[in-house]
């Protein structure tokens, strides 16, 4: 640690070390002297000293100078690193309190630098120990918000699967009303289609293309507008089960991580300020897509509804109309025939009674004849001639009115045979199919 700077790093006399306090040899290292200590021999020094003092008083013999020397080349030997004598060692009593003194000095330098050093180790010490706490109580604090927001979005995610399971509940039951209404209308198509297949079958004059015909066409294509707005929003209600099924699971796997130790960790280095609530927005964005498209097909439902029953409504109005149009003519033509049979009968009645006329004047005629041999003159002839004459050009006449008469009788009866066709086909063909709607359109608009 580097000791320079403010309190904490206070800056110190001593040079920078690797350890807060000095070495327990700083004491012995602090007296300096300028040549290393030597072990000493106490035989050695008390030769030295009895030698030193009896050198002053005594003139030494061979055998004691012998001797000397032969000590002095043992301490030589032994103890001593250079020739020079014992006096050249000594220090002055000056030296001695100048080195007392400074060993003082260094020895209380020391000291205060260490006093200085532990004070600011344990005060430093004493705030890296307040900065740990506050560190982990913070850290503990944000993992406990943490878990907080944990709790919260988990309540949100279930929250929200259970509106989006509510809500794939209503759109699959909207979805399947909607297929019910789309298999439904086939039957409405079929009895149209058939309808107009029936109409086929008229006759003759009656082979018009009236109001029921053109109701008839205009059903079968609203029928078939209904039923291509159906499939496009049953494709799109598919396509939006599976859309709100995705975003389910979505929301269940991040419900399932929620509650995972490992998930929140990891996911701790990769959050953003909006991660915790994409798949929420997600699945509500797509729920209100789905209720859209639910209230789309509730109002799809209830126009089409409207739409097909009106038009079915029209071409049944149409079929009354046109079946009472047809009565009338019936039975009109029934008057007409009726008083042509009676005319023809009349006019038969008429011939038989011009021919027996003429069959009548037969004798007078040869009585006549008979006469004019005798009486050539008398103009009574010439009147029953006339009178025959005129009796078989009324006879003609007759018979050509008989025949006119025939000739209108067929037409009536034709045309009678064609309305009573016509009858049979609108009233008991067609409308015996038309008396109820195919379909139950309340169905469609009202859940079941």
């Amino acid at each position: 640690m580097e000791l320079m700077g403010s309190t904490l790093t206070a800056t110190y006399a001593r040079p920078k070390t690797s350890h807060f306090l000095p070495a327990i040899s700083t004491m012995a290292s602090s007296y300096r002297n300028p040549q290393p200590a030597m072990a000493m021999n106490p035989s050695a020094n008390m030769w030295r000293t009895n030698t030193y003092f009896k050198s002053s008083s005594t003139v030494p013999t061979p055998s004691s100078m012998q001797r000397d020397n032969l000590d002095l080349v043992r301490a030589k030997t032994m103890f001593y690193p250079s020739n020079r004598t014992a006096l050249s060692t000594r220090y002055t009593p000056d030296d001695w309190y100048k080195s007392n003194i400074s060993n003082y000095r260094e020895s209380e330098a020391s000291r205060n630098s260490a006093e200085r050093l532990r004070r600011d180790t344990i005060r430093l010490m004493q705030d890296r120990d307040q900065l740990t706490r506050r560190t982990q109580e913070s850290t503990s604090k944000n993992i406990g918000e943490r878990l907080n927001d944990v709790v919260f979005w988990r309540s949100e995610l279930s929250h929200e699967i259970d509106n989006m399971v509510t809500e794939i509940a209503a759109l699959t039951d909207v979805k399947r009303r909607l297929e019910r209404a789309l298999a439904e209308t086939e039957g409405p198509l079929q009895v149209s289609q058939e309808c107009l297949y029936h109409r086929e079958k008229r006759m003759s004059i009656d082979l018009v293309h009236d109001d029921v015909e053109k109701d008839l066409i205009r059903e079968v294509e609203v029928i078939k507008s209904c039923q291509e707005r159906m499939r496009r929003h049953l494709d799109r209600a598919i396509a939006q089960l599976a859309s709100n099924r995705a975003a389910q699971h979505e929301l269940e796997r991040d419900i399932s991580d929620k509650v995972t130790a490992q998930r929140i960790d990891d996911r701790c280095h990769h959050l953003r300020n909006t991660s915790d609530d994409d798949n929420i927005l997600h699945s509500q964005s797509e729920r209100a897509s789905s209720h859209k498209l639910r209230d789309e097909i509730e109002i799809l439902l209830n126009t089409t509804s409207n739409e097909m029953w009106n038009q079915f409504n029209n071409a049944n109005v149409a079929f009354t109309n046109r079946i009472s149009e047809t009565a009338d003519a019936k039975n009109s033509l029934q008057t007409h025939l009726a008083k042509t049979l009676q005319e023809i009968f009349q006019t038969e009645m008429l011939i038989e009674s011009l021919k027996k006329a003429l069959r009548d004047k037969e004798c007078p005629l040869k009585v006549a004849q008979t006469r004019l041999e005798e009486r050539t003159r008398r103009p009574n002839v010439r009147e029953i001639e006339d009178t025959i004459h005129r009796l078989q050009e009324r006879l003609m006449e007759a018979e050509n009115t008989l025949q006119t008469l025939v000739k209108t009788k067929v037409t009536l009866e034709h045309d009678l045979s064609i309305k009573a066709n016509s009858i049979f086909l609108d009233q008991e063909k067609c409308m015996s199919m038309r008396k109820s709607f195919p379909a139950c359109p309340v169905w469609w608009a009202t859940p079941k």
